[in-house]
């Protein structure tokens, strides 16, 4: 029986440190909202981290998108991964560079694997 995909963790943050010794990964600086002080901004960097599981062996397709509701979205990570079972968890290190944002609002973030959902979230941007 096929399983799909599941998110087993996701974090918006400024970076992720891999320990060479252990191979531990570790989140830095973690956010769940944006401030800014002026519209429109580019916000310089951050890291979209995943860690999923049950997928299914061979390559698969990444992509993340996000938008204002009712405007069109724009794809931000699009990318392939390969598994090695469903058993193994994958973690995915997603730098995103120079992510603008025009006015403020709730802006939707849809995570799919194959072209599948995996999740929809949203991420308040406000002065």
């Amino acid at each position: 029986m096929l399983t799909k995909p599941q998110l087993l963790a996701w974090f918006l943050c400024d970076g992720v440190h891999i320990d060479p010794a252990t191979g531990k990964h570790y989140i830095l600086g973690a956010f769940s909202n944006i401030r800014v002080t002026e519209f429109p901004i580019v916000y310089p960097q951050m890291i979209w981290f995943l860690c999923i599981s049950d997928v299914q062996t061979g390559k698969h397709h990444l992509k993340i998108s996000i938008g204002i509701p009712m405007e069109k979205e724009r794809v931000i990570v699009d990318r392939s991964f390969t598994s090695k079972g469903p058993t193994f968890r994958i973690n995915l290190i997603n730098e995103i560079q120079n992510l603008s944002f025009d006015k403020e609002g709730d802006y939707s973030i849809i995570i799919e694997i194959d072209n599948e959902a995996l999740l929809v979230t949203s991420l308040h941007v406000s002065v």
